[in-house]
């Protein structure tokens, strides 16, 4: 259903968000009214009242438009334990399995731009040893899609750690379905691709995302392995197995006893950084003068439908577009939209025709794992839509 078009369906839900905005707003006190767009106050609310239920510690948030950013903010703590502290809009987050499409995804798409692999090539040319347990015909596309029919993740039932027990454990995994058969989200995928990153480019996976993908962008506080007099400024996630809290220390936990680098998570950044990175994709993906390290038309094959044909789970290569995943798209933006989300609380959603984004970040794990952003992604970006198509609905100023 395209974005302009749907406009009895944008309407019944602007008058169902404008109730209760106005119910919600007779407890607002008057400063907020005055430093808030009023057509942003339900986002707003939707933040307060997760932080309220518990749902969430805190967070930032950024809505842009157009080039533009429309809203931002910031609500609740960074952490609870062992004291509060305040949230704040530079605070630096576990991005999680964003990993995966800000940094493996375009890698790979790089080497494929520059003619060092294809994508319907077998994993197994670059990376011999993936062959095993019948995983020949796996091609990069099916990695880079989820359907590889390989499973979640490697085996964590018990104790390992280092970079080449993962690797071994990646690549004598064993598939659960054929190839191309059903969508399976796996983290396997994305520390294949990573591996693939590595073999080709000959370096270090964050090394090749600082030079190839950060720098370019000029992003200053997107890193992997945060250095440690950062702490403070990072929001906590979980306890580990020793009952120590993680902060500046990767919580998934493949990644962590992988020494904090692979390929579908371990980054961590801030909302600026994420900002100017959503404002860059969307402006090159459009056509426009852009910074980003990729052509236009490698973005669109990206963010457009590339599962195999008949398939009703659709995914881009490594970009989510309609699948039980895609809460964070909402109600009302378009499904030619995209985005993706991160364990810890991170999510990213992207609306090409209006250069559209909605950013969310939260630590939603701290402190004990309980916290759920599944429902206020979805509401947020509903609210979004509507306070962005209220702006494209008013006359021209001037």
């Amino acid at each position: 259903m395209p974005f302009s078009s749907a406009c009895s369906r944008r309407k019944a839900l602007k008058t169902a968000a404008l109730a209760t905005g106005s119910m919600m707003l007779r407890h607002l006190p008057s400063a907020r009214a005055e430093t808030t767009p009023s057509r942003f106050l339900p986002v707003e609310d939707l933040f307060r009242a997760a932080i309220a239920k518990g749902q969430t510690p805190g967070a930032v948030a950024a809505v842009g438009t157009e080039g533009q950013t429309v809203w931002k903010g910031v609500f609740g703590n960074r952490a609870l334990v062992p004291h509060p502290e305040p949230m704040t809009w530079q605070t630096l987050f576990d991005m999680a399995s964003l990993t995966k499409v800000l940094i493996t995804a375009p890698a790979i798409m790089q080497l494929y731009e520059q003619g060092q692999l294809k994508l319907d090539d077998p994993v197994c040319r670059y990376l011999p040893a993936f062959a095993a347990n019948g995983k020949q015909a796996v091609t990069i596309r099916q990695l880079l899609t989820h359907y590889s029919g390989l499973p979640p993740d490697v085996d964590l039932s018990a104790p390992w750690s280092g970079k080449e027990t993962a690797v071994s454990l990646a690549l004598n995994a064993p598939l659960q379905h054929p190839p191309g058969e059903q969508f399976v989200y796996s983290d396997i995928n994305f520390i294949t691709l990573g591996l693939i990153v590595e073999k080709l480019s000959g370096l270090p996976l964050d090394e090749y995302a600082t030079r190839a993908i950060l720098s370019p962008l000029g992003l200053k506080r997107t890193f992997f392995r945060p250095d440690p007099v950062l702490g403070s400024a990072i929001a906590p996630t979980q306890f580990d197995d020793t009952h120590t809290m993680l902060r500046g220390v990767v919580h998934d936990p493949t990644t962590r006893r992988m020494g904090g680098v692979a390929g579908h998570a371990g980054l961590f950044s801030c909302a600026d950084d994420m900002i100017t990175y959503a404002k860059a994709l969307l402006a090159k993906r459009a056509g426009k003068p852009s910074p980003f390290p990729l052509k236009q038309e490698t973005l669109v094959l990206m963010s457009t439908p590339q599962q195999p044909k008949g398939k009703q789970d659709l995914r881009g290569l490594g970009w989510d577009i309609a699948t039980h995943y895609s809460t964070p798209r909402g109600t009302v933006f378009p499904t030619t939209s995209f985005g993706h989300t991160g364990f810890t609380g991170t999510s990213l959603w992207l609306v090409p025709e209006t250069e559209s984004f909605v950013l969310i970040l939260t630590n939603r794990v701290h402190p004990d794992g309980k916290g759920n952003v599944i429902a206020l992604r979805r509401d947020v970006a509903t609210a979004a839509a509507l306070a962005l198509q209220h702006v494209s609905d008013q006359p021209p100023a001037g």
